[in-house]
């Protein structure tokens, strides 16, 4: 049988690609290898009565636009704000609570240094100029070098944007692309807690430590968001995030997208120069005019399409294709919630429903990178932990809790060194343990309330979801892995070297975390390509 499109992956980038293209009258078919479709945003129960995100954990990227077009909340999307920010226990035993709410956060900060708390509206309106900026280009095909008029003119437009942010404007941008992390944190603020806090966002899905250049701009990344409207806030999908894909499953079905579980691929075919559809691993065959992939440009280009398709210089990129986030994500079922020692509860307290951070200096996050890299993980582990169950009352039993504990900084590959085995297979459990005696260093009660914990290492998100190098991201959000370089210079417009192949998942632009941008963006070029007069506008580009 023969598609106008198949779509390769049925993660969040996937469905949304499969959406506007049967939206616009094609016929599609989406492929997914897993017996549910949702990639990295899926929800399973992991303990009986005990459910939760597996991998993706908090609303805030996901593009209103994206959201509207595919009118998620009548398929049963509902999302709810985090009605507290950040809540970060210190080591000395005192805490900081970053609110929406600038007076309060003012408020918190001046505990620690009322110098660092005049500064606060300083610093954000520094980064929301070039956080604008971002906003801006998300939906936007990024420029192609070696293009024509169009990417011109959009060079022109973009450039002009970059002129009106005016001298200082531009300085800024330069110093949040090119600069640390840890060196703009230290030039604005003397406080530990609360640059930590503001740097651990530099380094979730970063194998990085906040003092590598270009490490500001991951921080940018995980703040353009919004929900609900409000910018820059974060969210809880109720029911988790499988809520999301199944919301956008059930739009796909309703514009006529054709999806198929249980059907890995196992090759792109390839046919004098074009992609004419897909061999599925039992042997089957689907052609289509094009073929569109949500996979890691990574498994793609060297699993999926044979290397004679494609040039030396291309193949030598996606060699070099970085995949590291360093991440280790779990999951618990708990009996109680955790009681923390510097804020003590009897029961549901403000500070569950916050994202808890324990990332209490720049140091301790420098340090975690460089224990990484030399042993495999961090002695001292940075850990962000929400308990989705505080506010959604579906995931656990009554009087129980769920809690996603997202940590930083672990291998993506061991050294064959390490006693004991160099998989992590041989060090997951060990790993787990440590998260867990860390967060109890904070909340003495947490060790004991872990009913059961689901866990994934690098390799487990590898095997599981297939994130290449555990890397959440698709790849890592360096200055030479962005906008018009993701994957490669030349095919940053979600075009492949190879006619009829294109890419929509999250290693194209804007990249990593669910947004749906890169399926939006992607159908928008595809459908430009099957419009087109002339079959020459499937031509691809040279590799």
């Amino acid at each position: 049988m023969s598609y106008d499109a198949i779509i390769v992956g049925g993660g969040h980038n996937g469905l949304t690609c499969a959406f506007y293209l049967a939206r616009a009258g094609y016929k599609v078919r989406l492929l997914e290898r897993r017996g549910i479709v949702g990639g990295a945003a899926i929800t399973e129960e992991f303990y009986p009565g005990f459910r939760n995100s597996v991998a993706s954990y908090s609303v805030s990227l996901l593009n209103p636009k994206v959201i509207a077009d595919m009118d998620l909340s009548r398929h049963g999307l509902k999302v709810v704000i985090r009605p507290l920010s950040y809540f970060a226990p210190t080591n000395d035993g005192r805490y900081l609570i970053m609110d929406k709410d600038p007076a309060r956060s003012r408020a918190e900060v001046a505990r620690f240094s009322p110098k660092d708390a005049q500064k606060l509206e300083a610093f954000h309106a520094h980064l929301d100029g070039n956080v604008e900026l971002l906003r801006s280009l998300i939906l936007k095909t990024p420029i192609n070098p070696a293009a024509g008029a169009r990417d011109l003119f959009s060079g022109l437009g973009l450039a002009n944007q970059v002129r009106k942010m005016g001298v200082q404007g531009q300085a800024d941008l330069l110093d949040l692309f090119g600069k640390s992390a840890g060196d703009i944190l230290d030039h604005w603020f003397d406080t530990d807690v609360l640059k930590g806090l503001l740097g651990f966002d530099a380094t979730i899905g970063n194998y990085a430590s906040p003092y590598t250049p270009g490490s500001a701009y991951v921080l940018l990344h995980h703040v353009f968001g919004e929900v609900n409207g409000v910018k820059g806030a974060w969210g809880h999908a109720i029911g988790g995030m499988g809520s999301i894909t199944q919301a956008m499953l059930a739009a796909c079905l309703e514009a006529g997208v054709e999806v198929s579980t249980d059907s890995p691929v196992s090759e792109i075919a390839v046919t004098n120069g074009k992609a004419t559809g897909v061999v599925l691993e039992d042997g089957g065959d689907l052609s289509a005019r094009v073929v569109v992939s949500n996979l890691n440009p990574k498994l793609l280009f060297e699993k999926l399409v044979a290397p004679e398709h494609l040039s030396e210089p291309f193949r030598d990129r996606m060699r070099g294709w970085r995949c590291a986030s360093g991440t280790f994500r779990m999951n618990v079922a708990l009996s109680e919630l955790p009681n923390f020692t510097c804020k003590p509860s009897g029961g549901v307290a403000e500070q569950h429903g916050a994202s808890i951070v324990i990332a209490p200096s720049l140091r301790y996050l420098d340090d975690a990178y460089t224990d990484a890299r030399r042993s495999g993980w961090a002695k001292h582990p940075a850990i962000e932990m929400h308990i989705p169950s505080v506010l959604d009352d579906s995931l656990a039993p009554p009087g129980r809790h769920v809690a996603s504990l997202f940590c930083q900084q672990f291998a993506p590959t061991l050294p064959q060194t390490m006693p004991g085995g160099s998989s992590w297979d041989d060090h997951r459990e060990a790993a787990a343990d440590l998260i867990i005696d860390t967060v109890t260093q904070y909340a003495p009660n947490f060790k004991g309330a872990v009913l059961c914990r689901m866990i994934l290492s690098p390799l487990d998100l590898e095997r599981k979801l297939a994130l290449t190098g555990g890397d959440i991201f698709h790849g890592s959000l360096s200055l030479d892995q962005l906008y018009a370089a993701r994957p490669a210079l030349g095919h940053g417009d979600y075009r492949a070297p190879i006619r009829g192949l294109y890419m929509c998942g999250a290693g194209t632009h804007p990249g990593g975390g669910v947004t749906g941008a890169p399926g939006h963006n992607a159908a928008r070029e595809i459908i430009k390509d099957l419009r087109a007069p002339s079959a020459k506008h499937l031509r691809g580009k040279a590799a």
